[in-house]
């Protein structure tokens, strides 16, 4: 494949595909997420800040970054703040934007073998990544090992909407109107219809409250944003 053909990911979310991809959309991905939800994106992305509720002085996780936003929301408290993810191309775009604040590190790494030590991190958050990887028990449970005890776990993960009329209004808009809209502002239109696939694969809200519990995790609850579209999921790791 050539650098100017579209990467198509799948399901089967081969990390290399997946990875491939987000690295031709990193330029304008944030722009385009910005116009897909309507602006919503910064809205939950405030709500996920507030719910890791960062101090500084404390060592702060955040996986799956991207280009970094979520994790330039957080090192505004102050906190050391480690920008993770697996996309070499969204990480350069992160440095790009968010390399001059001195609070923030960037580092390439596979969500299911983290490179980092045990009970490293006061808190630990993953945005919009979890969905991505071939083995999200595995995630859970490596952002469980480097969590120190008493540390905060929030997932931000597109859902299932619980009302039956919106959800399937919702389904439409990510089937039908997402892939064109992110072709007319010129992003690669075959990553939205992985997007779409992919958030329609996943497991509802209960169920991944279920996984996160098997991973040893207490104090597990969530609450639905913008009707159920995302899930912002809350736990601590036990003393």
């Amino acid at each position: 494949m050539t650098a100017s053909e579209p990467n198509r990911a799948d399901l089967g979310k081969d990390p290399s595909h997946v990875s491939g991809m987000f690295d031709q959309v990193a330029a304008g991905y944030d722009r385009t997420n910005t116009v897909m939800t309507f602006g919503n994106d910064a809205l939950w992305r405030a709500a996920a800040t507030r719910a890791v509720a960062p101090k500084r002085g404390e060592r702060i996780l955040d996986l799956a970054a991207g280009t970094a936003s979520s994790s330039a929301s957080l090192a505004a408290s102050g906190a050391q703040v480690v920008a993770a993810d697996f996309s070499p191309g969204m990480l350069a775009e992160g440095r790009r934007r968010h390399g001059h604040l001195h609070n923030l590190t960037f580092v390439e790494a596979d969500a299911t073998a983290l490179p980092f030590g045990d009970d490293e991190f006061d808190a630990v958050t993953m945005s919009y990544g979890l969905r991505n990887v071939q083995q999200p028990k595995q995630a859970i449970a490596e952002l469980y090992r480097v969590t120190k005890p008493g540390g905060r776990l929030v997932i931000n993960e597109f859902s299932t909407p619980p009302g039956k009329l919106f959800r399937g209004l919702y389904r439409f808009y990510n089937a039908q109107v997402l892939p064109r809209v992110a072709r007319l502002a010129g992003t690669n239109g075959d990553a939205y219809d992985y997007l779409n696939e992919s958030i329609r694969d996943w497991p509802d809200q209960q169920t991944l409250a279920s996984w996160i519990r098997e991973a040893g995790w207490s104090e597990v609850a969530y609450r639905n944003l913008t009707f159920g579209i995302v899930a912002l999921h809350r736990a601590r790791k036990p003393l």
